[in-house]
């Protein structure tokens, strides 16, 4: 173990004498705390504006005087998307999909008011979050310094020298691994800062040290990957070469052609086509407003039945409301089929993606940066469910309220005249029943067990360098 660390200090002493290698830490520490004080507080922004933004949202509603109840369904309400606490760390898809929800009744809108669309205003290029930094440059900073390593010994003739005196291939091996390991450990010191941070704001510990854990496996695979190279190549340009042509395929082109394959294997319903034909099954239904539509001919004859009455206007109750409680049944259980069918195929498609996770370390990280930061493609997918929930909750709230506080023969004469517009308003007290929104990230055993696939593939792809540098450690030669 003493040689070990004694090469260990040597690379150490190698690399402080170096201006590349001065520089080039500079100049990654600098951009990973620049990016790491960016990312968190544009987020810690993004999370107190959007709970502000919710709670005004809620107070308007609440706020707005007596009225019709069916203009407030149309009146609608706003909901929001936090960011989890680790997304200062990860902000995953919160850049490219939407923030809020307007939620209004006979309609299912789509999120909208994503980040995104600030490129344009930033000559095309996002923001670059720490979590990006970190898969994508940091390997590329440790390949820099750690592919001549082992070339460095064999030119200047001290690896000869080594071997002679009894130092093992292995040793040696594992001192230059150990130098690298501890690069990363510092490299890794922003990351542990910002979780850390991350406790603060009501993150679990555990999942806190799994991220810090993967990371820090993450980078042992490419640690691995640049020692076995370093052993089998002799020449410093093909394997400098060698490398990059690695990572372009790891962390460029492979993520990029699978996602190409799956969109064309497993393609998504267009939205233009899919609203027509929504649009197609909706009108199929009737509409809801008119409480003459032949389609609900048969509703109208058995509600005048129930109540054993001949016209509307004897009924005890409104029966614009009630009509309006039963099409919004209807109508919502097509847009949730529709809604739902699209999630299906947005999980398929996310899923055969995660399988990449065996070809590449790239995709296997960032899977579980963003399972573990609580901002992948199934928080959204809940928040959109959260969100319509709610939706349904409140506008059938309003058609229950326009069936038992407003009378048929006040409805039907609103617009006959101002003192019928007036009398054809309930209490706003009935706005006061809107329940709060308070989007909230999934659980720590949901989050660790949809990180589960990818880690293991993470474990996998080490395990098997390992097992590779072991094998080639013998082939170590002048």
């Amino acid at each position: 173990m003493k040689t070990v660390l004694l090469i260990c200090a040597e690379e150490w002493r190698y690399w402080m004498r170096s201006r590349f290698v001065l520089v080039s830490l500079f100049c990654l520490s600098f951009l990973i705390g620049a990016s790491s004080l960016l990312t968190a507080s544009r987020m810690s922004k993004a999370r107190h504006e959007r709970i502000h933004h919710q709670s005004h949202a809620e107070e308007t509603f609440k706020a707005q005087p007596d009225r019709h109840p069916h203009r407030m369904v149309h009146y609608g309400h706003y909901v929001f998307r936090s960011p989890a606490p680790l997304a200062i760390f990860d902000p995953g898809i919160d850049e490219v999909t939407g923030q809020s929800i307007f939620l209004e009744g006979h309609h299912q809108n789509t999120a909208m008011f994503s980040d995104e669309r600030k490129k344009p205003r930033l000559g095309g290029v996002g923001s670059l979050s720490v979590a990006r930094v970190y898969q994508l440059l940091v390997p590329l900073f440790l390949i820099a310094i750690g592919y001549p390593s082992l070339i460095r010994e064999r030119e200047s003739q001290t690896l000869r020298t080594l071997l002679a005196q009894g130092v093992t291939s292995l040793q040696i091996l594992l001192g230059k691994g150990l130098a690298l390991g501890a690069l990363v450990f510092w490299i890794l010191l922003p990351a542990l800062c910002l979780i850390a941070y991350a406790m603060t704001l009501g993150e679990a510990l555990v999942l806190g040290g799994v991220m810090y854990l993967s990371y820090g496996l993450y980078f042992g695979v490419w640690v691995l990957l640049i020692l076995f190279v370093s052993t089998m190549v002799k020449e410093r340009g093909v394997a400098l070469g060698s490398l990059l042509a690695i990572w372009c395929l790891i962390s460029l082109v492979l993520p990029r052609v699978g996602v190409a394959v799956i969109s064309a294997w497993s393609p998504i319903d267009g939205k233009f086509q899919t609203d027509i034909k929504m649009m197609r099954d909706i009108r199929a239904l009737g509409n809801g407003h008119n409480a003459s539509d032949p389609k609900f001919a048969q509703f109208k004859a058995q509600t005048l039945q129930q109540y054993g009455v001949k016209t509307l206007e004897e009924l005890p109750i409104n029966y614009r409301g009630l009509l309006s409680q039963v099409s919004e049944r209807k109508l919502t259980h097509v847009m949730n089929e529709y809604a739902h069918r699209r999630m299906r195929q947005e999980s398929r498609q996310s899923e055969m993606l995660r399988l990449m996770s065996y070809l590449s370390p790239f995709v296997a990280i960032d899977f579980i940066s963003r399972d573990l930061a609580g901002t992948d493609l199934a928080s959204f997918h809940r928040f959109l469910r959260e969100a319509e929930e709610l939706r349904f909750k409140f506008v059938q709230h309003l058609n229950k309220v326009h069936e038992e506080q407003l009378s048929y023969t006040l409805d039907v004469n609103r617009n006959a005249n101002d003192q019928g517009l007036d009398a054809a308003r309930v209490s706003s007290k009935n706005w006061q029943s809107l329940e709060e929104f308070r989007f909230s990230v999934a659980s720590v055993s949901s989050r660790m067990k949809q990180a589960l696939m990818p880690f293991s593939t993470l474990v996998w792809w080490f395990g098997l360098l390992l097992g590779g540098m072991f094998c080639t450690s013998k082939k170590l030669t002048i």
